[in-house]
């Protein structure tokens, strides 16, 4: 199959959307529209995307660091720092699919005057590649065997193997382009110590960093030396972390303290009475790969076992890494009711971590739709995991089915906590819950016995989702070497310590494989694996729900690249 066709419209893109034409007619002098407020109610901890995982961290950052390309609102790449997409039929992809080319757009520069070049691409990929530095978006360099600069505007990346979907390394807001120069001496484990260049990275993009508050809030000024003339539009931007998500949505709605809030994680009651009664914003809602799930922790937590607890070297969860446990809780859980409550219309029931696009979506696991409490409680009796004692709590070989349950505060995460434990009460396994604000559980300081990655619980509960349509990086999350450890700065994608020599396997073959048909087979065979280990428990496909002030033109919903992605479009209204 030829190499263009694996994504629909891929080197396309080229002719202005009607909101791009909007956009173009408010085009003037940069800066003219003065102050943009934005709010996180997730405050970022860093502004280096390769130092956590966090969406608030990759979001933030996208304002300043940019890839070669981006995924529009519809799933489309957008050259980017690139000045076109590679394929083979242009010459960019080899005929053998081994190397990519890429031709960066002539005239860019870095914030402080400097030019970006090829070099700066190369360094990135020694800096996220480094064995000693944890890079949390590793993945997207798997399979890479070298990056190199042939001149100043041409990358070509080499593939230790046919790459049938080359679009990984440097696509997306989770693989922007870092200046060599500043990052020059933050390789390997020195990278979370360069404070400066993490929390104000020099950048290409429409804005850059006037002041870092970690876990608050953050100025950003116009790059006057961005790319596009007359853009930003706004001179200065407020980037607000902390709070909650309802508080966020009002002051955006309601009092018009700001002019974005993003992920409004509320009742969809409370949601529509307060767009309704202020009159102020408009709700924006986009679906993409986003799923609300729990993580089975598969090592132990135990305190009792110092440094070492939730590492591979801890050894196996006590009875988490038993699929019948999973199963079961999985079976207690009703997941339509988790919508009607907290949801509404930004959300549906899910059985599956691969949600989306359509052709990659399993049906295997569908039985997760329907409660089942008595038949979760059947299947443990079954397999011997019942209350000997009398005590209402079952044990496993000895030990009592007791989980501390982990989230980030947030009113609708609690409501789910609370439950989803009513239901697990109801089987015989006891939770106490726990959340933590949501800037330290999302951040990546690797001395914080608080982060999602630490994972110093039995389970835990988040949303994640990838950038672009194709999931092969995306799923290459779960190999065994991404689980995250004190060697790698607790940095790693794989949360729940899952491994398995014939997960890699099928990473692998992914890898290899070209037709649309075949990707999308591998890829259902991960996530059904996955899914049967209940290492992962999907409860719900998440749309993006933000809102923004009437005033604020050229907006652009997206849940497949960064939510702000095309903040450099962004202008007032003048309502």
């Amino acid at each position: 199959m030829k190499l263009k066709t694996l994504l629909m419209g891929a080197a396309a893109a080229t002719a202005l959307s009607p909101a791009m034409a909007l956009a173009e007619a408010h085009e003037g002098e940069r800066g003219r529209d003065g102050q943009l407020n934005i709010i996180y109610w997730q405050a970022p901890s860093t502004l280096n995307p390769f130092l956590s995982g966090g969406t608030k961290e990759v979001e933030s950052a996208s304002l300043v660091i940019e890839p070669l390309v981006r995924f529009d609102e519809n799933g489309e790449m957008v050259p980017w720092l690139a000045e076109s997409i590679p394929t083979v039929e242009n010459g960019g992809v080899s005929e053998d699919l081994t190397t990519i080319t890429w031709t960066l757009k002539e005239g860019v520069m870095w914030s402080d005057g400097t030019p970006l070049t090829a070099e700066d691409a190369v360094f990135t990929w020694e800096y996220c590649t480094h064995p000693e530095g944890g890079c949390a978006q590793a993945s997207y360099f798997d399979g890479v065997s070298s990056v190199e600069a042939m001149d100043d505007r041409t990358i070509k990346v080499t593939f230790n193997a046919p790459k049938p979907f080359p679009y990984t390394a440097f696509v997306g807001s989770e693989s922007p382009i870092i200046q060599k120069a500043q990052f020059a001496d933050c390789l390997g484990a020195r990278a979370p110590e360069c404070t400066d260049a993490n929390f104000g990275p020099i950048g290409t993009g429409p804005y850059k960093v006037a002041e870092f508050r970690p876990n608050d809030v953050i100025t950003f000024e116009a790059n006057e030396m961005f790319r596009e003339e007359g853009k930003p539009a706004f001179a200065t931007v407020t980037f607000k972390g902390g709070g909650d998500a309802t508080a966020a949505m009002r002051a955006v709605c309601e009092t018009g303290e700001f002019d974005y809030a993003w992920n409004l994680q509320i009742d969809p009651t409370v949601r529509a009475d307060m767009i309704e009664s202020g009159g102020m914003c408009t709700e924006v809602v986009a679906f993409g790969t986003s799923v609300e799930r729990l993580h089975l922790n598969q090592t132990n937590p135990s305190a009792d076992l110092g440094e070492a607890r939730s590492t591979v070297e801890a050894g196996p969860h006590p009875f988490l890494t038993d699929p019948i446990v999973g199963q079961a809780m999985s079976m207690a859980i009703d997941r339509q009711l988790l919508v009607d409550i907290g949801y509404g219309s930004g959300g549906t029931v899910t059985c599956n971590v691969l949600p989306a696009p359509p052709a990659y979506a399993s049906t295997a696991n569908d039985d997760c739709k329907v409660q089942d409490i008595e038949g979760a409680k059947a299947l443990l009796d079954e397999n011997g995991i019942v209350d000997s004692d009398g005590d209402g709590i079952r044990e496993y070989e000895g030990t009592p089915l007791k989980v501390l349950y982990q989230t980030s505060t947030n009113a609708v995460r609690q409501d789910t906590q609370a439950l989803i434990k009513q239901w697990w009460t109801e089987l015989g396994i006891e939770a106490e819950l726990r959340n933590i604000d949501a800037s330290v559980f999302f951040g990546g300081d690797p001395s914080s016995p608080d982060t999602f990655q630490k994972f110093y619980a039995d389970i835990e509960m988040y949303t994640n989702n990838f950038a672009g349509v194709d999931p092969e990086a995306y799923m290459a999350n779960w190999r065994c070497d991404e689980i995250p450890g004190p060697g790698t700065q607790w940095q790693g994608s794989n949360i729940q310590r899952f491994c398995m020599e014939e997960y890699d396997a099928l990473v692998d073959q992914m890898a290899q494989t070209a037709g649309l048909e075949a990707r999308a087979e591998i890829a259902k065979q991960m996530n059904d694996m996955i899914m049967q280990s209940y290492s992962i428990i999907p409860l719900i496909h998440r749309g993006g729900v933000s809102a923004h002030a009437n005033s604020l033109g050229g907006v652009r919903m997206n849940d497949w690249d960064s939510e702000i992605w095309n903040a450099k479009d962004w202008y007032r209204t003048g309502e």
